[in-house]
């Protein structure tokens, strides 16, 4: 099976990583894809994950974008290493790489004490724990998604503890989970983030749904939360800077999902690839009809368009940036060239594609789920807009 070669230009300590991140993705991670260790949603269980983290370990490639100094490799190294882990959708599982807990230990590691750190951070950062990040809210009360002004979850301060009531919806991985990230509003409308220990009697699971994507242990979630109490010590920052650190988190989060499922889409690529050079049709290997080598090309096109909007917005991060505009820019770009890339491969594959028989099915409900995941396409084209607008008003001045 041919194979797509990234053409980044990344530090050498990164290409090492990534190379060894590949080969044990492709070697030990690529075989466990058959392995039924599955809940009824189809999620892995975390016996599976933590068995596969056992074998990174051994490989040295566990939290492989977090160093030896608790140091982060650059967004651009980060890339490379990321695009790597997701080329087996349980590769990010076993490389402790996956949503939400990367872009929750980012987070952490960039806000939290080092209090929190030592009791919070660094079980994830050994994979030892999941964690879950207590956002979003149901749209049946009208709470908080893409607009996260409209956050009904309620956080009030009693003496050294702050009380938390509310219902969160699509909390990834919140069944299984250790740490908690909660998000909720104070009364003076300032947004506050808590540090929370999981399972808690006060968080109650109410439904895990079946959704179309089935990469994530725990699945996504509906809880409620009826008066959690929480120390004041386990706030994370300051009170009322809860949105504040959400864009501290956003963007990075966003840019990893396009990372990961980059690394989805090229394997995704290389079977259908494979297929279309083996299938023979009206006389000749498929790859020789114009209408499926076309689809093929296109799919390099797709590949490396989406590779170079990831380089280009990890670079803007890397100047310290929060990247806001970039990072919808390239989660608009690289999500929807991710469906078109994955669309084909089920076409070219034809009966095949639609089977479980290769990755290739589950790559096509992964990468559409991942076009509203983290916002919109919509939601970021409207944002765009307003800044188009605003840079008039601007130059009108």
């Amino acid at each position: 099976m041919s194979r797509i070669e990234l053409s980044l230009n990344p530090s050498s300590r990164a290409l090492e990583i990534a190379e060894r991140v590949e080969a044990f993705v492709r070697d030990v991670v690529v075989p466990y894809e058959r392995d039924p260790r599955r809940d009824h949603h189809g999620a892995p269980l975390d016996e599976l994950v933590y068995e596969m983290r056992e074998h990174a370990c051994a490989a040295g490639v566990l939290t492989p974008h977090i160093l030896a100094d608790g140091s982060h490799l650059t967004q651009r190294e980060t890339a490379l290493v990321l695009i790597k882990s997701g080329l087996s959708p349980l590769g990010p599982l076993a490389c402790n790489t996956m949503a939400p807990d990367e872009g929750n230990m980012y987070l952490l590691g960039h806000k939290a004490t080092e209090e929190q750190k030592d009791h919070f951070l660094k079980p994830l950062v050994e994979g030892r724990a999941r964690s879950a990040f207590f956002m979003t809210e149901p749209s049946d009360d009208n709470g908080a998604g893409s607009d996260p002004s409209m956050m009904l979850t309620s956080c009030r301060q009693d003496g050294n503890h702050w009380v938390i009531n509310g219902r969160k919806t699509f909390i990834t991985g919140a069944d299984g989970a250790s740490v908690g990230i909660v998000m909720a509003k104070a009364e003076d409308g300032g947004a506050c983030m808590f540090l929370v220990d999981l399972p808690d009697p006060a968080i109650r699971i109410d439904d895990v749904p079946n959704t179309i994507d089935s990469s994530m242990p725990g699945s996504h979630a509906t809880v409620t939360i009826d008066n959690l109490r929480v120390p004041a010590s386990q706030m994370l920052g300051e009170p009322g800077d809860g949105f504040k650190y959400a864009q501290v988190r956003l963007s990075p989060a966003r840019l990893s999902h396009c990372m990961r499922w980059l690394g989805c889409c090229i394997r995704a690529h290389e079977i259908a690839s494979d297929y279309a050079c083996r299938r023979m049709a009206f006389g000749k290997a498929l790859i020789e009809h114009e209408g499926v080598g076309f689809m093929l090309a296109e799919n390099l096109i797709d590949i490396k368009q989406a590779e170079l909007m990831i380089d280009w917005c990890a670079g803007v991060l890397d100047t310290g940036s929060l990247g806001t505009t970039e990072s919808s820019m390239a989660k608009v770009a690289v999500s929807e060239a991710l469906m078109r890339i994955a669309d084909r491969c089920v076409q070219v594959m034809g009966g095949t594609g639609v089977t479980d028989k290769t990755i290739v099915e589950q790559v096509f409900r992964e990468v559409r789920a991942f076009r509203i995941y983290d916002g919109p396409t919509e939601v970021h084209k409207w944002s765009l807009a307003k800044k188009v607008r605003r840079d008039w008003r601007e130059a009108q001045a």
